[in-house]
């Protein structure tokens, strides 16, 4: 009897508990949250701010990635449920990026109390330009000389140390930070989304950016290159103001539409949240390609060679400066090995602009590319870029339009030459040549590759003569280099200019 009094009771205990609790999960709504109200970190974790749970793995459904990255700009309203936030920046406006720690207790004890290293990147949305985005790049670059597509703003950043930006990587900045420690970057865009949109007749849809920030924990050699996380979020950049006319006509739209119709799209979010995503790859053609710079000066060969004693050893001393650079050299073409992996065929690919294509030789090696048939590249890439992959897998190199030889007499053979002519002895003098290859056929070019050869600035030749019959100095002209015979020889020597510290070249 005592049980059955007791059983009551205990659901009246059981109801009044769930009434609490529903009343306390109620007791919330309708309030505005303000900045102090809440943890950041617990927010994040709600279920509305787990955006494109659908893109990711299914192994990282319950995964608690160690960082999170916050934009703080507001999310499109006009965004269907299951697609992607879409966030618009204003141009050369600085945003926030709250870099968070979000590791658990004891979770990855490698970089307590360590630095971990951070890159942003500002890449397109769209695969017809990522194919193609080196070329768009180089061209924003010459219509914008002098500016940057991405850019860090260090005087309202907090928290970042040792900020980089590489001068020939444009979309890219780097710096390190501390996990531990508060951390937010403000980036600054410079380019807008309407200047990699084909013209038409006015009023061009403006292509889609992404931000990416990947980041890297410290090796055993203190590199940072063992990936840790890397997260994303789209966006595109209007001019100064027009994001937030952009927000403004997006948000009226959506007031307009029936209640029906605004269940299909997502709310507008304060803030955007970076979801994760592949890290970006290292090996681009962009990393191969050479920088201004960055690239290790290559010079065709030293000076002093063997018994070859340059002639212009003056020249180089009388320029005084230690700083000065001659000018680059074109690298040696980049031959497709055999011997290359899947993935090394994919990397030529992107370095000699058959990004396009890449999809479709997924799987091909070195070898494989090398046994397609030239019909088999034209039927696979179309006549044109079918063309261009088969020479450039044959590796056909375009002849000069004129070939000269040209040495200068070292000293110790113009002294054997001096004897063997006096009969003091039998000695042959002997000569090093070298090739110059001519393909604009004038006389700045050639004083170009004379001045490259011997590693030396153009502006230090004045003037450069043949010698003609009796010894007389004939000046040298673009009408003369155009009737050279190919494969002339020639010694070169020097001769003080009177009028400056310049020297003329003679070619006997």
């Amino acid at each position: 009897m005592a049980w059955a009094l007791k059983l009551p009771l205990a659901d009246e205990v059981i109801e009044s508990g769930l009434v609490q609790d529903f009343d306390a999960s109620l007791s919330g709504i309708g309030q505005e949250l303000g900045a102090g109200a809440y943890s950041m970190s617990d927010v994040l974790a709600l279920p509305i701010f787990k955006q494109e749970e659908s893109n990711l793995p299914p192994d990282n459904d319950n995964k608690i990635l160690p960082f999170q990255y916050v934009l703080c700009a507001a999310t499109s309203p006009a965004v269907k449920l299951h697609d992607e936030t879409l966030t618009y920046l204003n141009q050369g406006q600085s945003y926030e990026i709250r870099m968070l720690d979000n590791r658990k207790m004891g979770e990855l004890p490698e970089i307590t109390g360590k630095m971990v290293k951070s890159i942003i990147r500002v890449v397109f949305h769209d695969r017809r330009l990522q194919y193609t985005e080196h070329q768009q790049l180089e061209g924003w670059r010459w219509n914008r000389p002098g500016d940057r597509i991405l850019d860090l703003d260090i005087p309202m950043s907090v928290g970042i140390v040792d900020p980089r930006a590489n001068p020939t990587q444009l979309n890219t900045v780097e710096f390190l930070w501390d996990p531990s420690k508060r951390t937010s970057v403000f980036i600054q865009v410079h380019c807008i989304s309407t200047e990699f949109t084909m013209r038409k007749h006015g009023g061009e849809k403006g292509v889609p950016f992404r931000v990416q920030i990947d980041t890297f924990k410290e090796n055993e050699a203190g590199e940072y290159t063992e990936h840790l996380h890397s997260a994303s979020c789209q966006i595109k950049v209007f001019k100064p103001k027009g994001a937030d006319r952009k927000q403004k006509t997006d948000r009226e739209k959506m007031e307009k539409r029936a209640p029906q119709e605004k269940e299909k799209y997502q709310p507008s979010y304060e803030t955007t949240i970076l979801t994760e995503c592949s890290p970006w790859p290292e090996a681009t053609y962009v990393n191969n390609s050479p920088s201004p710079g960055f690239g290790p000066t290559h010079n065709s060969f030293p000076v002093t060679e063997g018994n070859f004693t340059s002639n212009l050893a003056p020249i180089v001393s009388s320029n005084g400066s230690p700083n000065h650079q001659p000018e680059p050299v074109v690298q040696v073409a980049d031959n497709l090995l055999p011997t290359a992996t899947p993935q090394e065929a994919q990397q030529w690919l992107h370095r000699n602009r058959f990004s396009p294509f890449c999809r479709l030789f997924t799987n091909f090696s070195g070898a494989d590319l090398l046994k397609l048939t030239r019909e088999d590249v034209i039927q696979i890439c179309g006549p044109a870029d079918g063309i261009r992959l088969f020479n450039a897998l044959k590796g056909r190199v375009v002849r000069p339009r004129l070939t000269v030889y040209v040495c200068q007499e070292s000293q110790q053979g113009r002294e054997q030459q001096q004897k063997h002519e006096n009969g003091d002895g039998t000695g042959s003098t002997f000569f090093v040549y070298h090739a110059i290859y001519l393909e604009e056929l004038t006389a700045v070019e050639l004083t170009e590759k004379i001045a490259q050869l011997f590693n030396i600035s153009p502006r230090q030749i004045n003037q450069i003569f043949k010698q003609g019959p009796t010894g007389i100095h004939v000046l040298v002209s673009d009408e003369m280099i155009q009737n050279f015979q190919d494969e002339m020889c020639f010694v070169l020597d020097t001769m003080k200019a009177e009028t400056n510290d310049g020297y003329h070249i003679i070619l006997k």
